[in-house]
């Protein structure tokens, strides 16, 4: 059997920015050249993405003077290819989709390369989701802590200010899935009306294009601060327990 399942009769392929040197790790390296159980978390996360049925191949965005990669297992990868990204994350994305093949790739899907715990079962969730109202979507988690806007004083320090209602917050995950042509659109529509654009979603939203939120588990955490890297260890050990239970 081919790798593409019935299940989902579309190959899909990813884009994965990895431009960033990740600085609030205060690390040695870039945050996903690290590594877990002697891999690097780029190759967690680009292996993770390529075992999903549907997904056969990934657009990694490297730095223009990235040091690391052709050291991983990736380099040579027959499903992998590389571009050169930018300087913020948008720029990046729009570097891997303008190396996207429209007419065999119609959908994208966008993963952040420090997010190697993301379960094959909600990239299904979101596929499922976004072919069955042929709407571009995300992963997301509800809130669930009291949430705080703050304010800053003129001391630096951080007072409350508001307390938010949290019911209609969620954290937003990726992967971010949307049809290639109206995301690249709305990144080069909000660029050029120089607006912050940190996510996939972000910029569909300023186009006006629809996007659905697609519950998922909370353990596809981003690595960001430093205990960040034991945590993802944890849940990576823990996912491979599960699966090896299971057959």
């Amino acid at each position: 059997m081919s790798k593409s399942s019935t299940e989902f009769p579309l190959q899909f392929v990813a884009v994965v920015p990895a431009a960033g040197v990740g600085k609030r790790m205060l690390a040695h390296c870039p945050k996903q050249y690290l590594t877990i159980e002697n891999k690097t978390v780029l190759e967690h996360t680009v292996e993770r993405l390529l075992s999903h049925p549907a997904i056969n191949k990934v657009i990694i965005a490297l730095g223009e003077h990235d040091e690391y990669f052709a050291q991983t297992s990736l380099v040579n990868h027959r499903q992998v290819k590389t571009v050169t990204g930018g300087k913020e994350r948008v720029d990046s994305v729009l570097a891997g989709l303008s190396a996207v093949d429209q007419q065999q790739y119609p959908w994208v899907l966008v993963h952040d390369a420090a997010r190697p715990c993301v379960s094959l079962g909600d990239i299904s969730a979101l596929i499922s989701h976004c072919l069955a109202k042929q709407s571009g979507g995300l992963l997301a988690a509800p809130v669930r802590d009291t949430m705080k806007r703050t304010t800053v004083t003129v001391l630096d320090e951080n007072q409350v200010s508001a307390t938010v209602e949290r019911e209609k917050l969620w954290h937003a995950l990726t992967p971010q899935m949307y049809l290639v042509n109206e995301l690249k659109s709305a990144i080069i529509s909000g660029l050029s009306n120089d607006v912050a654009l940190t996510d996939e979603s972000s910029a569909v939203e300023l186009a006006g294009f629809p996007s659905l939120l697609v519950p998922a588990s909370s353990e596809n955490i981003k690595i960001t601060h430093p205990d960040d890297l034991a945590l993802a260890a944890f849940y990576l050990h823990k996912q491979k327990n599960a699966k090896l239970q299971e057959q």
